[in-house]
């Protein structure tokens, strides 16, 4: 599979036969007008996926910060070689 660019913004995929008829058979199927539709809706999935994963990790860090001992952090701030 091969990307190169054609015009500013825009790519032109090179995909071999049987890809190209998976995407035609999934595009079909799945009701979207073209491949690149298709495609661009894959992507926008990706994408969303991946940040509720970073939202998740988010949410679990500030779920630890969260359930610090206030007053064992500000005694270990104390005992800092540095000023706090």
């Amino acid at each position: 599979m091969g990307i190169s660019m054609t015009g500013e913004g825009m790519t032109s995929v090179s995909v071999n036969y049987e890809i190209r008829r998976q995407l035609n058979t999934i595009r079909t199927t799945g009701g979207h007008r073209s491949v690149n539709d298709l495609l661009h809706e894959m992507i926008r999935t990706h994408k969303m996926l991946k940040m509720k994963g970073e939202i998740d990790t988010l949410r679990e860090r500030m779920k630890m910060a969260v359930d610090v001992d206030v007053d064992h952090l500000a005694e270990r701030l104390n005992l800092a070689p540095f000023k706090v």
